[in-house]
């Protein structure tokens, strides 16, 4: 788990080698165990290292390969480095290192663009060629590791961070309009390629890019999974379908322990990190250590689940960390949270997993983290009205969106409106082939935009801002595939397979409680010092003179926070602040 970085001259001048290490240095929380900058012709790149495979320098990056004349950078962790090795040696490759970095380079110039089929984890990585002078960068299926790029003067950027990008210098601060929307209706998802920057894109998941020496670009698609049961599957029993997705949910934790450092669990308390544990236990894991974080309650709004945690906890002897976090120091850790965000997130969680982060970093490099069952699995309260919808797209939009287009206009000056971006992008998304019903179109673009751009966003985010790696089994691609042809009425109401399969591995206290959330109340209850604090944001010259919102809006917001609570339980006010408060942070 790294950060990357680089510029790509395509007007005969020579890389800006400052900008590169500016943006290298931006990101030396994501790295702070090593970094680099290397550059020729007309490429430089720069990397910050974190060490979890190959500890030694042998795998230090930028990554040279004279012989093959190669050069690379990457971010992520490839779980089957060492069997993709052993092909390569097989053909003839000798290796100078132990890491997964080489293989990357080497499967590259072995395999060609289409190397990146036979990768399980999650990475971003740019590979420099120097016969051909190309440039080729690709993201990982599932979009577990970021990739933003931005057109300059003359050349093309790249990072793993936006606010990397910015630090580089020559970046306009003008922000997206169709960003914006998706931020304000579609519950701050913003699809790729955009970015709240105009001139910030990110490379979309499971997408590839060739770059050629004069600029011109191929971008490629080389994953897109079926949702729907295949014919030839449709006679397999509940029990079929239960033992294939236990044994490949055992084999996607256990391919998570690939690392030359220990690996916890970040253990919330919920059915899904409670499975991991139980996992690594059967599995014969010892020694596990496993964290939980918890905040001040506010009303009958409980803010922890550490009586959940200490089951699980207990009941496999782990070696548990509990952070509680009084609603004061939430406030004073707020602004870095907000600082670390490459984009503007609005969950509430977010300060948790920073500061949870923090605290874990102390222990372990590695954790493994339960993101992606609810999307994968048919986790969330959505889901069952989906198996008989008629109108699938409203039907997902009156649950989903914060706001539609009308209350968009109650919420943004007229300047800021535009057209109804984030209802269009949905009717395209469920328009593609490959998933018919409109429970298997729900899960999919919850699969393969949402989870992206909210949770897995986030946990990246707040994990490397203290050189932390997490890991997410239930976005094994692998598995993920094997869960889209799981008949819907397996999957819903909430996981029902998962908690099936769960009975088999640990207590049922856990697989039968309530559905719960990361909870945060000082921010969806918007009170006392937390208000005060959003009035000053919204209150500052930069938050006036951009305008983005209606001030009879914000008015009626500040007049009744609590009253103001979007569909999906969030709250309007906060989300108008977080904004702002992003923008500021980064001085855009």
């Amino acid at each position: 788990m790294c950060g990357l970085c680089g510029e790509i001259r395509f007007d005969h001048r020579q890389p800006d080698l400052g900008a590169v290490r500016a943006m290298a240095d931006a990101m030396e929380p994501r790295g702070p165990d090593a970094g680099g900058v290397w550059s020729q012709g007309p490429v430089a790149l720069g990397h910050r290292r974190l060490k979890i495979i190959d500890l030694s320098d042998a795998s230090q990056q930028p990554m040279i390969d004279a012989q093959l004349g190669l050069a690379g950078v990457y971010n992520g962790a490839i779980y089957n480095f060492r069997e993709l090795r052993a092909e390569l040696e097989a053909k003839g490759y000798r290796f100078f290192s132990q890491g997964d970095t080489e293989v990357l380079l080497k499967a590259y110039h072995a395999w060609g663009p289409d190397f990146v089929q036979r990768l399980n984890g999650m990475f971003a990585v740019v590979i420099v060629s120097r016969e051909t002078g190309e440039v080729f960068v690709a993201r990982d299926r599932l979009g577990i590791k970021p990739l933003y790029y931005a057109e300059v003067d003359g050349g093309l950027r790249f990072a793993s961070s936006l606010p990397a990008l910015v630090a580089g210098g020559g970046i306009s601060r003008d922000l997206d309009p169709v960003a914006l929307h998706h931020y304000m209706s579609f519950h701050a998802v913003v699809p790729a390629p955009h970015t709240m920057l105009q001139q910030v894109r990110k490379l979309p998941p499971a997408h590839s890019m060739r770059i050629h020496p004069d600029g011109r670009r191929d971008m490629q698609e080389y994953w897109r999974p079926y949702f729907g049961t295949p014919e030839a599957d449709r006679n397999l029993s509940f029990d079929d379908w239960k033992d294939r997705v236990h044994a490949s949910l055992r084999q996607a934790v256990d391919r998570r322990l690939v690392a030359d450092v220990p690996v916890g669990v970040l253990l919330s308390g919920g059915l899904d990190s409670s499975l991991i544990v139980g996992l690594l236990d059967e599995a014969g894991q010892t020694g596990l250590q496993t964290f939980s974080v918890g905040f001040e309650s506010v009303g009958d709004m409980e803010g922890d689940e550490f009586k959940y945690s200490k089951i699980i906890a207990d009941r496999f002897q782990t070696e548990h960390h509990k952070l509680f976090i009084e609603s004061d120091r939430m406030l004073r850790e707020l602004p870095n949270a907000v600082a670390a965000m490459s984009e503007p997130m609005v969950s509430h969680d977010v300060v948790g997993f920073y500061l949870l982060s923090q605290a874990v970093s102390q222990h372990v490099k590695v954790v493994q983290s339960g993101q992606g069952a609810d999307e994968v699995f048919a986790g969330y309260h959505w889901y069952p009205p989906m198996l008989e919808s008629t109108d699938p797209v409203g039907d997902y939009a009156r649950v989903f969106f914060d706001r539609d287009q009308a209350g968009m206009a109650r919420a943004l000056n007229p300047q800021w409106l535009g057209d109804d971006h984030s209802r269009a992008f949905v009717e395209a998304h469920f328009a593609r082939t490959g998933a018919t019903r409109p429970i298997d179109q729900t899960l999919r673009i919850d699969t393969q935009i949402m989870l992206v751009d909210d949770p897995v966003k986030r946990v990246d985010n707040m994990t490397m801002a203290w050189g932390l790696e997490a890991r997410v089994p239930f976005l094994d691609h692998e598995l993920v595939e094997l869960a889209a042809q799981v008949p819907a009425e397996h999957k819903v109401p909430g996981k029902h397979i998962l908690k099936e399969i769960a009975r088999e591995v640990i207590p049922h206290e856990v697989i039968d409680r309530p559905k719960g959330y990361f909870p945060v109340p000082a921010l969806k209850y918007i009170r006392g010092p937390v208000k005060d604090m959003v009035q000053d944001i919204l209150s500052q010259p930069a938050a006036r003179e951009r305008a983005l919102f209606r001030q009879d809006y914000l008015d009626t917001l500040f007049k009744s926070p609590e009253d103001h609570i979007t569909p999906l339980g969030g709250s309007e006010l906060w989300q108008c602040a977080l904004l702002e408060f992003w923008l500021q942070s980064h001085n855009l």
